[in-house]
């Protein structure tokens, strides 16, 4: 495995599913032991450009569960890019801390962290992917169905961060996806050529489309995320009447399969690209999604810190 998590296609089919097999040993180890000393005397540093609830508490316990410490440095504490460079802050840090975990909003400055470091960076949340999300979605979808073979998933509303690294997941690991944003919102187009050359390797398929009727239909998983993410609130209102058909709603999710299961990696806007009955309702697994980043978190920190 590489040192680095930059995008979801920095790991391997085996990588992963590796990665998914020791979330669960690792869970039940804790459940057991409650601390596992297995990153004892290791300290991971956390530079957070964005506000975050389940990212930077999954984090910081998952280090405090494998006996690491943490610290945690917000936009004032560093001013990456501004105050101080990329790489000036990567070789400082490197010289103190064991590993490097960055939320940020352009995703340039996590490679330019992971070209200049000597220890292991991790992307939190950058505005091309969201690796980390996806892995404890991955986790999620084989927790309830057993396995990843099999599955179509369906994504509804923005070719955003997340649905990037979804599209490549599904073309590492060979699962069904298809995509459904309006148009003028489709994903990168890097991403999509990227993910359908891995889908054409693995066997699978990944379809985009303009009609989230389609893109549901017969679908074991409906994942759908928010319209406008931060950084883009001034967009909010347009793409709120854009994005309307999109709606994650009873509607929508009744032409998915009857034993459909929700996702959405949260904070979700209520009533906009998800309503309450929905959301709360017995179909919904983001909760389920919201401790999985706990797990997978786990796992990739103790293979990062235990092999650097």
């Amino acid at each position: 495995m590489k040192k680095n998590l930059t995008s979801i296609a920095d790991l391997n089919k085996k990588e992963i599913l590796d990665l998914l097999n020791e979330a669960g040993r690792l869970k039940a180890e804790i459940a057991r032991q409650g601390i596992l000393p297995l990153a004892r005397t290791k300290m991971g540093v956390l530079i957070f450009e964005k506000p975050s609830l389940r990212t930077r508490v999954t984090f910081e316990r998952a280090l405090q569960q494998l006996g690491a410490a943490s610290i945690y440095l917000s936009p004032s504490d560093i001013g990456l890019g501004t105050r101080e460079s990329v790489p000036d802050v990567a070789r400082n840090l490197s010289r103190w801390v064991d590993c490097i975990i960055a939320r940020v909003f352009e995703h340039e400055k996590v490679i330019q962290l992971a070209e200049n470091a000597s220890v292991p960076v991790i992307n939190a949340l950058s505005d091309r992917e969201h690796p980390c999300q996806i892995l404890a979605d991955l986790l999620t979808i084989a927790d309830i169905r057993g396995s990843l073979a099999g599955v179509t998933v369906a994504w509804t509303g923005d070719g955003n961060n997340v649905c990037h690294s979804l599209m490549l997941a599904a073309g590492i690991l060979g699962f069904k996806l298809n995509v459904a944003t309006p148009k003028g919102f489709e994903p990168a187009p890097e991403i999509t050529e990227q993910s359908r050359k891995l889908a054409e390797k693995s066997g699978t398929e990944i379809n985009l489309t303009y009609d989230p009727c389609v893109a549901v239909a017969d679908a074991d998983f409906v994942y759908t995320d928010v319209w406008a993410s931060m950084g883009q609130e001034n967009e909010a209102e347009p793409r709120r009447q854009i994005f309307r058909p999109y709606q994650v709603n009873r509607n929508l999710l009744a032409r998915a399969k009857p034993t459909a299961k929700v996702l959405h990696c949260l904070p979700a806007h209520r009533g906009e690209e998800i309503t309450d009955e929905v959301l709360d309702g017995p179909q919904s697994v983001v909760l389920e999604q919201a401790e999985n980043r706990l797990h997978i978190q786990r796992a990739l920190l103790a293979r990062l810190l235990t092999d650097a």
